[in-house]
């Protein structure tokens, strides 16, 4: 009964927003949704008894904010980004991760988007950057301006240039680190995406991407990319709970070996393949400290939007609405 008062500010606050952007996209709605999880735990907190007892209500249903990696519809967002964006929100997704071509807009072109987005209560809260991205200068410069455009709070690191070696590795970690603390002062994480490759073993013993966790610091997002992993043979489950707090994105990609149904590989749909979903959700939201999750589809048998819809209907089928 504490939360409607809050709940109400919030919506009429994103009415604001939504109206305000489309005169001035640099508003960045996140802000009311900032201000609402700081002071949701506070509220929550103070419902105990007199007698410093919780109160005995049952907890609400948690709401999960699901998304589509736009390399999903690839040709189609290449072909009409308009159209592309009006699909993905009436098919029901929420948020959007746009990748690497984006960092050619300018800055121009990237409120036209935001207002295009606003306007579909479509939000956009990271995006896949090549290593242009977080090279410092101008390239850096025209990431942090498009991102804060966009509304994003993460710039994901979507591959690593050619490394070689522990060493190797870890020179590129201090780079990575060095761009972090330049993103910090204009309200920006970073991240890593990880490939079927990251799980591959060093000279040392490790994983390349275990000594991508060891040498970031603890904000750096360790976005994963479950079929990949999967694919590799590593455990998703056991990498979530190996690393509390950094798996705030996760791709969900699902993977099946060949001769384990209608498809195999990454076309499989989600929820068609081997991944222990219910376990690894529980697991990302519990300890890994997870904000969001995006679908993302190499390809299927059906074509890009009906994939992206038909893997939406499967994870809402197995986890209720979204």
């Amino acid at each position: 009964m504490y939360l409607e008062p809050l709940l109400a500010i919030a919506i009429e606050d994103d009415r604001w927003q939504s109206l305000d952007t489309m005169q001035n996209p640099n508003c960045l709605s996140r802000r009311s949704f900032l201000s609402l999880s700081t002071a949701i735990p506070a509220v929550l907190a103070a419902q105990v008894t007199s007698s410093g007892e919780a109160a005995a209500e049952s907890s609400p249903a948690k709401k999960h904010t699901i998304g589509l990696e736009l390399y999903s519809v690839r040709t189609e967002l290449a072909r009409d980004l308009p159209n592309t964006l009006q699909k993905v929100a009436q098919f029901g997704y929420e948020v959007v991760e746009f990748y690497s071509p984006y960092f050619k807009w300018t800055p121009a072109y990237a409120k036209d988007v935001r207002a295009q987005m606003d306007d579909l209560g479509l939000r956009c809260y990271s995006t896949h950057n090549g290593f242009d991205s977080f090279t410092p200068g101008d390239n850096i410069a025209h990431a942090i301006e498009l991102n804060q455009i966009l509304g994003a709070r993460y710039l994901v690191l979507a591959s690593a240039p050619q490394t070689k070696g522990v060493e190797g590795w870890k020179g590129l970690c201090e780079k990575i680190s060095s761009a972090v603390e330049k993103l910090q002062p204009h309200g920006l994480g970073a991240g890593y995406h990880n490939h079927q490759a990251e799980w591959a073993k060093l000279e040392n013993g490790q994983r390349i991407i275990e000594v991508i966790a060891a040498n970031t610091p603890k904000e750096f997002v360790l976005q994963l990319d479950v079929g990949t992993c999967e694919e590799a043979g590593a455990d998703p489950v056991a990498w979530v709970k190996a690393n509390p707090g950094r798996i705030r994105i996760m791709h969900l990609k699902d993977w099946a070996p060949a001769g384990h149904g209608k498809e195999e590989g990454y076309r499989v749909l989600f929820g068609e393949g081997v991944t222990p979903w219910k376990e690894l959700m529980g697991a990302a939201e519990s300890v890994g400290g997870l904000e969001f999750f995006l679908i993302e589809q190499e390809g299927s048998r059906f074509g890009e939007f009906e994939t992206a819809k038909k893997c939406l209907e499967n994870w809402k089928q197995m986890f209720g609405k979204a």
